[in-house]
């Protein structure tokens, strides 16, 4: 029991401190749909984030990264979707991401409501290519973003650390 309470006061700050992932949520609507992220937003704090010997690489226990940190990533749509041709009914899913090699992969998987550490490939709607770019800066604190960029599209966008990874997205 004293295990578990220092477990859960070191993932939310301390007894005293913020959260060290603070909850954070992106959302846009498009032709009256919302879609929505919530997630919880890990920050650099001076560590190595990706590649060997990075938090998230392929040399941990993991084969994919929550996208976030804590609960696993949750993705909500409102309308049927067309995420890089990867059709997604409208619903409920986790996000996970597969960022080794180059370009990540977005995995779009049916379980949800479960902690980000919990991964069953087998509940996999797909995976699509996300496009690679790279921040002006160096960015602190994950971020998703998901914008409109069209009557009947949008962009879903994460940055953290040196990278940015986004995949459009069309609202049918």
């Amino acid at each position: 029991l004293i295990l578990a309470a220092s477990v859960a006061l070191s993932q939310m700050g301390g007894p005293k401190g913020p959260p060290l992932s603070p909850p954070a949520e992106a959302s846009v609507t498009i032709n009256g749909k919302t879609i929505s992220i919530k997630y919880s937003a890990p920050s650099v704090r001076g560590r190595q984030i990706f590649g060997p010997g990075g938090v998230i690489s392929k040399d941990k226990t993991y084969p994919v990264w929550r996208a976030g940190a804590n609960a696993a990533t949750a993705f909500h749509t409102d309308a049927d979707l067309v995420i890089k041709g990867l059709e997604v009914p409208k619903g409920d899913y986790t996000l996970y991401i597969l960022v080794e090699p180059e370009p990540w992969q977005l995995i779009i998987n049916k379980q949800t409501g479960q902690w980000g550490l919990t991964y069953n490939q087998a509940q996999d709607l797909g995976r699509v290519p996300m496009d690679m770019s790279k921040p002006a800066a160096p960015v602190e604190t994950l971020k998703y973003t998901l914008t409109s960029t069209g009557p009947s599209s949008g962009l879903l966008r994460l940055e953290w650390d040196n990278y940015v990874a986004s995949v459009p997205f069309t609202v049918k």
